[in-house]
């Protein structure tokens, strides 16, 4: 596909992947324990890599849209209903953006960042282990599921 809006979608996927590889390691790294400002530190570090990697990936998804012409989903779930459309294929006009794995993976991450954005105050870092095997997943397959889905929407690009 010609169109030069994939270069900022390239950027955002990187983006996205980059912070869900760096969310994963700040996991892996731990240090939540700690009651001071180390803990405090580590807490915020994991919950603000979650949230801008989903953030960048929906950043992603919705310039894809755009470039298919596609509406971006509107009202008060409109970020469910981002995720929902990107894992499903409008039949004849395109296939599903993400394939379902990444599609659940990134809805996790999607709750992820709802309950981190409006309960900074409860989080616990032992309820992210469905989380953190989000991210993993996202690191690991979202560049090869959005390659996919350019090669199959363009193949003579």
């Amino acid at each position: 596909m010609s169109d030069a809006r994939w270069f900022e979608v390239d950027a955002d996927i990187t983006a996205a992947i980059g912070h869900f590889e760096k969310s994963v390691a700040l996991h892996d790294k731990g240090g939540f324990d700690d009651p001071g400002i180390n803990g405090y530190q580590a807490e915020m570090a994991l919950m603000h890599a979650l949230q801008s990697a989903h953030t960048s990936l929906e950043a992603g998804l919705v310039r894809i849209l755009e470039i298919l012409g596609e509406e971006r989903p509107v009202g008060d779930a409109w970020h469910t209903d981002l995720i929902r459309r990107a894992g499903a294929a409008l039949p004849g006009r395109r296939p599903p953006i993400l394939g379902a794995m990444i599609a659940r993976a990134a809805n996790e991450t999607r709750k992820f960042r709802h309950r981190a954005t409006h309960n900074y105050d409860s989080f616990e870092v032992q309820e992210t282990s469905a989380t953190i095997e989000a991210a993993k997943a996202l690191a690991q397959g979202l560049a090869a599921e959005i390659a996919a889905f350019k090669e199959a929407i363009d193949p003579d690009r």
